[in-house]
């Protein structure tokens, strides 16, 4: 039976998840600028992102957001991590009160170091809190709109809530699976942002293949120990939003954060690369936020430091791949 799904974002994994939610519901999407969402209703394209996509009759678009939330059973936020507790707020007060909302977001507030549901948690009403759906997994939004097979997680601590919306979006070519562990979802899905940015700065310097798998070794280790510190379960690591999304975004040449690390590795200055992305790389932002989340809670994180270093311009892509190579020797297991 269809379900009136709302999108709140239009960037390129909001406007893909419209065009797959489409397929048999009705669809409202959000966009913050009038002008893309008058564009997106005239032209049945979105003007700036997967402008070659043609969005279906079944998705209509609007810049009100009352408007887009009206009557909608299934909310899913789709917007930057920076932005999701000032549109949230604003949300909710708007959402029916039945509503499973499901987040797309794969980041950590820089000012506080919560996770994306901590920060819904925060904002929203509780009794939203149960139906709070986490979506995340290795998906590049292109791909998805291209119908290319895709194969991502629903996490919900009330897994009800997540089987009902795997059956909304499951469909030949996206399948959803579910899970309970929330925590351990969200710091998978923020996390390999970071490690994709020193993968590529790796790649960049023209490392070779044993570093690129060494470094993606190490860095799940590092999501993982920051990931149990949080209560995640270990073995979530070792799935979609874990070593799925790693894998993904640290080989894939439509990740952003990928050409972020490979361009540092080049030379050019952070500052010229991100100046001239359309999109957010999201670990960037997240490469502040997860230092300061480890070290508050004492998790060693040396590659997501090494990161931070480079970021901040305190030293070059060189100097801290040699330091991660020269550390004190060590068991594997820490």
């Amino acid at each position: 039976m269809p379900t009136p799904v709302a999108v709140l974002g239009a960037g390129s994994f909001g406007t893909c998840l419209a065009v797959l939610a489409a397929r048999e519901h009705d669809v409202t999407i959000w966009a913050r600028e009038p002008a893309v969402a008058a564009a997106i209703e005239r032209e049945r394209r979105n003007p700036r992102y997967l402008s070659e996509v043609e969005l279906p009759d079944a998705v209509r678009a609007t810049a009100d957001l009352g408007e887009a939330l009206e009557g909608r059973e299934l909310v899913i936020c789709a917007v930057p991590s920076h932005g999701v507790r000032a549109v949230m707020a604003e949300a909710g007060k708007r959402m029916d009160p039945e509503s499973i909302l499901v987040s797309t977001v794969k980041g950590i507030e820089v000012e506080t170091g919560m996770l994306m549901h901590q920060v819904l948690e925060d904002v929203l009403d509780p009794s939203f809190h149960a139906r709070l759906v986490v979506l995340s997994g290795p998906s590049f939004a292109r791909e998805v709109a291209a119908r290319q097979p895709t194969a991502v997680t629903l996490a919900c601590r009330e897994e009800a809530y997540a089987i009902s919306v795997q059956t909304a979006l499951s469909c030949p070519w996206f399948r959803c699976y579910t899970h309970d562990d929330v925590v351990g979802a969200e710091v998978g899905g923020a996390t390999k942002n970071v490690v994709a940015i020193a993968v590529g700065m790796c790649d960049g310097l023209g490392r070779g293949l044993n570093a690129r798998a060494g470094l993606m070794t190490r860095g799940l280790r590092e999501i993982t120990r920051l990931g149990e510190a949080l209560g995640a379960n270990p073995l979530t690591f070792l799935g979609l939003s874990g070593m799925g999304d790693l894998i993904l975004t640290c080989t894939g040449d439509l990740s952003r954060n990928r050409q972020v690390g490979l361009e540092l590795g080049r030379g050019r200055s952070l500052d010229e690369i991100v100046g001239g992305m359309k999109q957010v790389a999201e670990g960037v932002r997240t490469t502040y936020a997860v230092c300061a989340l480890a070290a508050r809670l004492g998790v060693d994180m040396p590659i997501a430091e090494a990161v931070r270093a480079v970021l901040e311009g305190d030293l070059s892509p060189e100097e801290v791949g040699q330091g991660l190579m020269t550390r004190q020797l060590r068991s594997e297991n820490e």
